[in-house]
């Protein structure tokens, strides 16, 4: 679970995508609202004309131990050839040399469980040995919680199995990251394997998406980017910022058609995406480049220094990146999430910040490689919508929910075109403008899509909606 927004340096802007914790005021963690069905198959949410859901073999996951970054990635995974019930897939699991057992997370009360009560039962369990922080346990009953009712909204067969597995391995991986901390490093590349955190995170966000009123606007222009790249061309999305699911909704939208630009977005990171544990497991299926929030920045005085040195560090890697040539990166200008009119109530994305738009802009323009900048929009906000105010703490509510979704891409825009007869500063707020003006119209083609319900006849000359997952 994913949340985004913009991060700076001592001298420089630039957009970051963050994680955030939930927890709650409880002192205890309450009994679960329902218990799961013992047969817990792998559940791929696909869509055809019919809008019906179909369980998908998936053969992703090993077990091994290795080496990754500073730390020791331990996993234990499940291999899903056929439905089978969880204990039968975790004794494939459990499939390995005694040499090696003793690498196996201190997990399996998660991963043997049956029932959403023997989940919550091992949460409270290891609260009672000391091994899972209080606070920790209590964001993960009430993520629980709320992901059960959400997937159970959708109608999807066998939605209670998809429920107990995703969250079986949620929480054996928030599990062994408290116990080991996973420490990340300026550039994160997605850790794939043993573990492959990537699928572990579309699974998890694919169960909280309707495909019958999700769109994809102008898909010939993604098509065009990944032309682009594989010519050696760098591209950069700018893009509005919704809730944490937004590089999810991105990559599932178009997986489909596009499964490397979906698996190789390079996303600008917040600093709370490498610290907290409910968020950890899902950023760690990312590519990040990890930057401290422009916002957060100086929420403690005596860190200001160390992150804007951190953050110098960050710019520099992705500058190395660009110079390589074939990255696509993604990062929001506004420097968070979207948020409703306090007054009307009406979502619209968040003002880009000039500087931000204009750093990134001059970092591709410097790279000595062909660089292509690109307004995207995405509207997500129903899924996992963040909190009415910017919070400085990290610990939120979440609150999901089984919805429509959209991204849309319009055709790039061309710095000396829109405003290189210019002076700064008039010259990137007129280019700035360009950008957000194109991904307020794509928005807004969207939400009459989605809310609207208007589906593919929301569609306008320059913006051409389709579902290419049919």
């Amino acid at each position: 679970m994913l949340i985004l927004s913009a991060a700076s340096s001592s001298s420089s802007s630039s957009s970051s995508f963050m994680l955030s914790s939930a927890s709650s005021s409880s002192a205890r963690i309450p009994r679960p609202l329902s218990s799961f069905s013992t047969c817990v198959p792998v559940v791929v949410t696909t869509v055809s004309s019919a809008a019906t859901s179909t369980l998908f073999p998936i053969s992703c996951f090993g077990v091994k131990s290795r080496t990754v970054g500073i730390r020791k990635l331990r996993c234990a995974v499940f291999c899903a050839s056929k439905v089978r019930g969880m204990a039968e897939m975790i004794e494939d699991a459990m499939t390995v040399s005694a040499s090696e057992s003793h690498e196996l997370p201190q997990s399996r009360d998660f991963l043997d469980a049956r029932t959403g009560e023997d989940l919550l039962s091992a949460v409270r369990k290891a609260v009672e040995d000391e091994k899972l922080p209080l606070n920790v346990a209590e964001g993960m009953e009430e993520l629980y919680q709320n992901y059960q009712n959400a997937v159970l909204q959708s109608g999807v067969p066998k939605a209670d199995e998809a429920i107990l597995y995703n969250m079986a391995l949620v929480f054996d991986r928030v599990f062994v990251d408290v116990k080991d901390p996973f420490e990340f490093s300026p550039y994160h590349k997605a850790i794939r394997e043993p573990f492959d955190y990537y699928k572990f995170g579309q699974n998890y966000i694919r169960q909280l998406v309707d495909f019958r009123s999700s769109y994809v606007g102008n898909m010939s222009v993604f098509s065009e980017m990944a032309e682009k790249l594989k010519q050696g061309d760098n591209v950069v999305l700018m893009s509005n910022h919704q809730s944490e699911a937004d590089p999810a909704i991105i990559a599932l939208l178009i997986e489909s058609k596009l499964p490397d630009i979906a698996e190789n977005i390079i996303y600008v990171a917040g600093d709370r995406v490498i610290t907290d544990p409910l968020c950890k497991p899902f950023s760690m299926g990312r590519n990040l480049l990890c930057v401290y929030s422009k916002k957060h920045m100086n929420d403690d005085p005596e860190l200001a220094e160390m992150k804007k040195r951190a953050n110098t560090r960050s710019l520099k890697e992705m500058a190395l990146l660009l110079r390589g040539g074939s990255k696509i990166i993604w990062i929001a200008p506004s420097g968070g999430r979207d948020r409703p009119d306090p007054v009307t109530k009406e979502w619209y994305p968040a003002p880009f910040d000039a500087s931000a738009t204009d750093n990134m802009r001059r970092l591709v323009q410097h790279a000595g490689v062909p660089g292509h900048i690109y307004p995207l929009a995405i509207l997500c906000h129903d899924i996992m919508p963040p909190p009415a105010q910017v919070e400085k703490n990290i610990g939120e509510k979440r609150v999901v929910s089984f919805h429509g979704a959209g991204i849309s891409v319009a055709p790039k825009i061309d710095f000396h075109e829109v405003a290189g007869a210019l002076e700064d500063p008039e010259a990137k707020m007129v280019y700035t403008k360009a950008i957000y003006d194109s991904v307020s119209q794509q928005y807004n083609v969207l939400n009459s899509a989605i809310h609207g319900k208007q589906g593919l006849e929301a569609s306008i000359p320059s913006v051409s909606l389709s579902q290419p997952w049919q």
